[in-house]
């Protein structure tokens, strides 16, 4: 079955990630990990059915995806107290590394211009064997 003809000038979803991954530089694991120490805002955009099932990072803010722009955005009245200039180092992570591309270019509409997202995601922070939170088990751990 062949895809039906598309609108014109709509976008499919690899050129609109394409596009969004243009706009700022990506950090792999180690570089998302160490910028974390450094006081960069690792945001969790995951669903909460994913942290409680594969965990959870240490240190990292949790806020989920459909909130995100208005929670980090310094112009909103819902914003969070974190969210008070526009040079905020933000590091989005997701799962893989799709919807965390999208939402940091999301964050640089906003004004936030250091926003980048982490490439493979959690499963790539865990696969890594970076510091992660079970919930089975509190105390942080550096397992896969």
């Amino acid at each position: 079955m062949s895809a039906p003809e598309p609108p014109p000038g709509s976008r499919g979803i690899d050129e609109i990630l394409a596009a969004a991954r243009a706009r700022f530089r990506r950090l792999d694991v180690t570089e998302a990990y160490d910028a974390l120490r450094r006081g960069a805002l690792l945001v969790d955009i995951r669903p909460q059915a994913y942290r409680e099932s594969n965990g959870e990072i240490p240190g990292a803010l949790i806020i989920e995806r459909n909130v995100l722009e208005w929670r980090l955005d310094p112009r909103s009245d819902t914003r969070l107290p974190e969210a008070d200039r526009y040079d905020l180092p933000v590091v989005v992570i997701c799962n893989e590394g799709y919807t965390s591309s999208l939402a940091a270019a999301s964050l640089l509409d906003l004004g936030l211009h250091r926003a980048t997202d982490v490439i493979g995601g959690y499963a790539a922070w865990q696969d890594a064997g970076l510091p992660v939170t079970r919930h089975t088990d509190p105390s942080p751990t550096a397992d896969t």
